[in-house]
């Protein structure tokens, strides 16, 4: 492979030396020290694609949203250089000195509350989902540890600190970078919207890799790979959806997001008579986790997109054989 350029081609060799050697590693662990993981970062992250595509989607609002092992300096500096093509969200990893004995969360925190959001945690490891309401602070700083020629970034720090938390939990506290300059309490709210939709694609992309195995496709080509993952990114999509929904708007009809033939296969898999009344949506998303090993007890919540997943293949098997049947001309008294 050629990047045109000597060095990436260099950095390129050596960082697949580097994952070969611990390729179960995360690439911190696998990086030989923090130079080598900022470079593997810097290349993934690929800002001069990111600007490419900003300009072929000029009507198109790019955001690019990260983790702690985001939060690298030479990253934002780079993507200041480039005029910032999209949008950087990131959850502040370093309590960076920002001036004389001064740090960056210190003095965030130190600001006036802009104001204030609620929302739903998502229970989960045992725990119980709860309302949360934070307070939000924001404040324009300086970033530079004076060790890169490329010199200081603007970022806005955000802080967004939990008010009131049950006794005994811990409470919830996001500290957020952001190239995007903000005054007032709905510039915050939407970036937090923002880092809450973080966990929305990574349960996107946790279907596309472990649900539909995307990376043991054995295609002959990048073409047919590409058409082969926009496919696969459908169906994953449609299996969070369904997660999300049954949660937040359970009493949607289920025939919203099933046909008639998977809701009577869920039925008859699981041995439940049809309801005279049409299911809602939670009832057909627990009927159909049911059927991949999500038990339905009391205290067990809300199915997860694995069991989702896994009963959908029971799901839709029985649903082409009920087709199949009527096509046949043969009927099958509940399935008819």
């Amino acid at each position: 492979m050629d990047l045109g350029d000597k060095r990436l081609n260099k950095r390129l060799v050596k960082m697949a030396q580097q994952w070969a050697d611990k390729p179960t590693q995360s690439i911190p662990t696998a990086a030989d020290g923090w130079g080598d993981t900022a470079a593997a970062y810097r290349m993934l992250d690929n800002d001069e694609r990111l600007a490419e595509r900003a300009v072929d989607l000029p009507q198109m609002r790019l955001v690019q949203v990260g983790d702690r092992e985001s939060d690298i300096l030479g990253l934002m500096q780079r993507a200041q250089a480039l005029g910032w093509p999209v949008d950087l969200l990131v959850r502040s990893q370093h309590n960076r000195v920002v001036g004389d004995k001064k740090y960056l969360w210190d003095e965030v925190s130190a600001e006036a509350v802009l104001g204030e959001i609620q929302f739903t945690l998502g229970g989960r490891d045992g725990r119980k989902p709860r309302l949360v309401r934070q307070q939000l602070r924001a404040k324009r700083m300086r970033l530079d540890h004076g060790k890169h020629a490329d010199g200081a970034v603007e970022m806005t720090c955000l802080v967004a600190s939990e008010v009131d938390a049950p006794a005994g939990v811990k409470p919830v506290c996001w500290r957020l970078l952001t190239n995007r300059e903000v005054s007032t309490s709905a510039q915050i709210i939407e970036l937090i919207e923002w880092y809450r939709a973080r966990w929305e694609i990574e349960m996107l992309f946790n279907v596309l890799k472990n649900g539909c195995r995307v990376e043991a496709l054995q295609l002959a080509s990048l073409e047919k790979i590409e058409r082969a993952l926009t496919l696969f990114m459908v169906v994953s999509w449609r299996i969070a959806r369904l997660m999300r929904l049954g949660r937040t708007c359970p009493e949607l009809p289920a025939a919203l997001m099933f046909d008639p033939d998977e809701i009577r296969a869920a039925h008859v898999l699981t041995n439940k008579p049809m309801p005279k009344e049409p299911p809602s949506l939670n009832d057909m998303v627990r009927r159909v986790a049911m059927l991949g090993g999500f038990l339905a007890r009391k205290g067990d919540g809300e199915p997860g997109v694995k069991t989702i997943w896994i009963g959908l293949q029971r799901v839709t098997d029985f649903a082409a054989g009920v087709r199949f049947m009527r096509l046949s001309g043969h009927t099958l008294g509940c399935v008819s």
